[in-house]
Parts: structure tokens; C-alpha cells; sequence
């Protein structure tokens, strides 16, 4: 995905987004990362090439099934673009075709994960149906307990662990949901504007990650407006702590990036 220049904003307004942001994509493996403890991952579909590779990597490197969640949804056509501009995966074919057999290529061809590991959910549009879905596909493999790794977008990564827990929540059994984005994105002050602090490889535009995470908050809520039990009822409750509550606050009213996104059409 092409970078797009981003105007200069102020420190506080940064640190109150790379809080936001770090927070949304909730991850549970701190230092052990590299190689966790799980049973299996579920990658649901997005379009981050590093967390698509996160969940590749330790699904290959255990030798541990990888189920793949993903149809053709309102997001799909990023993950088409992210691909054909990618400089390894480009040659993958994607017109048309659902995220989860588009991934799945990537797992076969450049991870080496065999058939007989990949599990492939190619029917979802949105988040619910993911975690729904899966579930499903875990029950028929007996993989209903256990360790399981969910890796998602970094910014949806805290709502699909939330879903998962609603999806299950009437279960007699469930699996330990391990959250993982593969990468938690923050963002600095550039030369030439706003940027992503380790370069923008496979990630978004920055204006796209802005909107996103400024976008994300609201579903979060457990209200009548909110995804939570006491709103739609599509996620667990979400606690939000302190710093986050903050840190919206703060962004709800800077008027520097407000001005900037409307610029964009991103409000």
C-alpha cells in the first residue's frame, strides 16, 4: 500500500493515537512472540501483510493448524491491492476471489503449510461471522479447547477477540483465546509529515489507519450505540481503561486532526 502524506500534528495528539492504537491491538504474547504456546491460529481475513505473515510464521514454525476466515466483504478489495503491490505475493491471483483463498496461497506457496493443515472458512463478510464461522470449523476438527491464536488487523484486533468470547459465551467449552496482530503499529513526525515509526511495508496509508482507529472506539462501547451486550449485542463487554478513555477524549477534540481528516473525507 502506497504511504500518503499526512500533515505535522501536534506531540499529544500522536501519543494519545499510538495509545489508542496499541491498545485496539491487543496483544497477549509479549515476549514470547516469537514462538507461543498454541494449539492452532485463526487468521482472519484483512489486508496487513505482517500480521498475514505473523500468523503464517507460527502456524508453519509449530507445525499447528491454520484456519483461515474470510470471504468477499466491504474491506476485501484493500486486501487485493495490498497483494498486487506486494513484491513476493503480487503473482498470487485475486479478482473476484475470497480473502481466505487468497491467503491460503500465501500459506501454501510461501510458508510451505500443508493442505492437510489449512482449514479454510471462505464464506464470512464481516467480523461476527468470522468468529462465528470459525468456531464452527473448530468444532468439527475437535479443536473446541485449548490454545488458539487469533490474529486480525491490529485495529480490529480488540473487537474480534471480543466477539470470540460472545460467540462462545453459552458454550459448554471453549478454547483460551490468544490474542496476537502481528504488529502494533505506532506512528511518528516525519520530514514530510506524520509516518508510520518503523517504515509502512505492507501497512496502511496513514490516513486510512487514522480513520480506522477513530472509527473503531464508537463500536466498542456497551451502549445503546455500542457493539457490546447492552447495545447490539455482538461483542463481550470491553473495559476501557483509564489512558484510552483519555486518549479519545483528547483526539474527539483536536482540532489539527480534525481538520486534516475532513480535508481527506475521512469524517
Amino acid at each position: 500500500m502506497v504511504q500518503t502524506h499526512f500533515p505535522i500534528l501536534p506531540d499529544a495528539t500522536l501519543a494519545a493515537i499510538n495509545t489508542l492504537g496499541t491498545w485496539l491491538a491487543q496483544d497477549d504474547l509479549s515476549g514470547s512472540r516469537q514462538n507461543p504456546d498454541v494449539d492452532g491460529v485463526v487468521l482472519a481475513g484483512n489486508a496487513v501483510i505482517p500480521t498475514i505473515d505473523a500468523a503464517c510464521r507460527i502456524a508453519a514454525q509449530n507445525e499447528i493448524p491454520l484456519l483461515i476466515s474470510g470471504g468477499i466483504g466491504h474491506s476485501t478489495a484493500f486486501l487485493y491491492a495490498a497483494i498486487g503491490s506486494h513484491p513476493r505475493y503480487h503473482t498470487i491471483p485475486v479478482t473476484g476471489r475470497a480473502e481466505a483463498s487468497i491467503l491460503a496461497d500465501i500459506a501454501r506457496e510461501f510458508w510451505q503449510i500443508p493442505e492437510g493443515r489449512l482449514w479454510i472458512e471462505d464464506q464470512s463478510t464481516n467480523c461476527g461471522e468470522n468468529a462465528r464461522f470459525s468456531w464452527n470449523i473448530l468444532k468439527q476438527h475437535q479443536r473446541a479447547t485449548g490454545r488458539v491464536l487469533v490474529v486480525q488487523d491490529p485495529t480490529m484486533q480488540r473487537r474480534t477477540m471480543a466477539t470470540f468470547a460472545r460467540v462462545c459465551r453459552d458454550e459448554p467449552v471453549a478454547p483460551r483465546w490468544i490474542s496476537h496482530p502481528g504488529v502494533i503499529p505506532t506512528l511518528q513526525n516525519g520530514k514530510d509529515g506524520v509516518e508510520f515509526s518503523e517504515g509502512n511495508t505492507g501497512l496502511w496509508p496513514v490516513d486510512r489507519y487514522l480513520s480506522l482507529v477513530l472509527g473503531e472506539l464508537p463500536r466498542l462501547y456497551d451502549d445503546v450505540n455500542g457493539y457490546g451486550p447492552a447495545g447490539r449485542d455482538f461483542i463481550a463487554h470491553v473495559e476501557f481503561p483509564d489512558a484510552v478513555a483519555d486518549a479519545w477524549a483528547l483526539l474527539q477534540q483536536d482540532p489539527v486532526l480534525k481538520t486534516a481528516l475532513s480535508r481527506r473525507s475521512l469524517l
